[in-house]
């Protein structure tokens, strides 16, 4: 457990160690400029691919946010009762004990979040930089490296340096593509009729199964929110802050998402979202011409730019509280003493990172544990009820709306797009779990070594 020699919060839980300087838009910043990625400018192409009415094509995306919505409230009343760094990985160790949530944040360092920041460096290097400046094989990677090496000195420095660049790319990220869907309906020549038809045809299973997967999609492309329960040990006001932050990033979220989708609508019916890969790229060149697609390129470079920054914000605190707790490298719970920042850990994740970034293997590997991490989610959402019966003398100063059916929701989609990935792809889950699974003598023998 938690180091003995911490001080105690108002809740009676261990502080973390780490000064709380991050404020309610801080979570906001983090919250957007993570879940705000290039989902939104990918998977429209996808959901419309099995919803080709437009009303069914936007009600995936509002459920989607719903769903997404009571996983927030759901992490935000655990991250208020235990307002510690590490987030999930301390409320699966409350709720199921160290190995479960070992084996979460083993996950997380080793593929999860290492990957995730392999997969923006690549893309930021190869994609979309060259629209701009092309250059070589060589030179590409050796760019992917310094995104890499950038960032990671920015949180080293500070974790208020981390939250102001987030908070920066998130201003940007939001006004870029308000400005998009403004271009997109003033300049571009569209039609009002593309927002209801066609008509969704009769209700029958096969609609309902298509709804089910577009629906595994637009929760992918709102993902990113949970990251701010890994900070909570920095947050001021935790039992305020982390709710409010979490609920006002997932409802403007959700607001940016349709407002974006109903700009693609306008100017494309959903049989000419299906057919484009380039969804918002195709929509600014149809307003203003071949600059739309430079400044649709820009705006992802910010975009890859503030998710990558989020992982790196928020994941070491994890790997920190791991350390603490004698189940990772003990270093990795080493705080700077100018930069009170946990640096080793931040050093960590951004070398493993820059490591899968060169192996070119980091997507597969990122493939695998979609599986296993949404299963974590659920299990999380699980310890709202587990620790209300396990825990019921904890001080919750921000109890979950609707309990206990909204977590229950959300379980339930946790576990959809699990199943979905394990019928579709069962070879992709199998390796996934095989990965999570070699966590289990690493852990053996950091329990082993912490219990001497």
């Amino acid at each position: 457990m938690s180091d003995k020699t911490e001080q105690s919060n108002e809740s009676g839980v261990p502080d973390s160690g780490l000064p709380r300087v991050l404020g309610l838009w801080d979570i906001v910043g983090i919250v957007i400029g993570g879940v705000v990625g290039s989902g939104i400018f990918i998977v429209p192409a996808a959901i419309a691919a099995q919803m080709d009415a437009p009303l069914l094509f936007l009600a995936v995306w509002v459920v989607g946010g719903i769903l997404s919505f009571f996983g927030a409230l759901s992490f935000a009343e655990l991250g208020a009762a235990y307002p510690q760094a590490g987030g999930v990985y301390v409320y699966l160790r409350e709720s199921y004990g160290s190995m479960i949530a070992f084996l979460f944040g083993w996950t997380l360092f080793l593929v999860i979040d290492s990957g995730a920041i392999a997969t923006l460096a690549v893309a930021f290097s190869t994609k979309y930089l060259p629209y701009f400046f092309p250059m070589s094989t060589l030179v590409a990677k050796l760019v992917a490296v310094l995104f890499v090496v950038v960032l990671v000195g920015v949180n080293y420095v500070g974790v208020r340096w981390g939250a102001n660049l987030q908070n920066l790319l998130t201003l940007i990220k939001f006004a870029a593509l308000a400005g998009v869907c403004i271009i997109v309906f003033v300049f571009a020549r569209g039609n009002t009729s593309h927002f209801v038809s066609p008509a969704p045809g009769s209700f029958n299973l096969g609609m309902v199964g298509s709804f089910g997967v577009a629906l595994v999609a637009v929760l992918w492309a709102y993902k990113g929110w949970e990251a701010a329960t890994y900070s909570v040990g920095e947050t001021r006001n935790p039992g305020r802050n982390l709710p409010l932050g979490l609920f006002i990033g997932t409802v403007s979220v959700i607001g940016i998402y349709l407002v974006t989708n109903l700009a693609y609508l306008y100017v494309f019916p959903t049989a000419g979202i299906e057919q484009s890969d380039r969804i918002a790229s195709d929509a600014m060149s149809l307003a203003i011409g071949s600059v739309g697609a430079s400044v649709i390129a820009l705006i992802i470079l910010f975009s890859i730019t503030g998710a990558a920054n989020q992982v790196l914000l928020t994941s070491p605190r994890v790997y920190y509280a791991m350390a603490r707790d004698g189940l990772f490298f003990k270093r990795t719970a080493d705080v700077h003493p100018r930069f009170l920042t946990p640096h080793v850990s931040i050093l960590a994740i951004g070398a493993w990172s820059i490591v899968l970034s060169l192996s070119g293997t980091f997507e597969q590997l990122f493939t695998y544990v979609i599986f296993g991490q949404w299963i974590f989610f659920a299990l999380t959402a699980g310890a709202v009820i587990i620790l209300r019966r396990k825990r019921p003398d904890l001080p919750r100063p921000y109890r979950v709306f609707g309990f206990p059916v909204t977590p229950i929701i959300f379980i339930f989609a946790a576990v959809l797009i699990s199943l979905n990935t394990l019928v579709n792809e069962f070879w992709n889950a199998l390796a996934g779990l095989i990965i999570i699974s070699v966590g289990l003598p690493a852990y053996f023998y950091w329990k082993r070594k912490a219990s001497r």
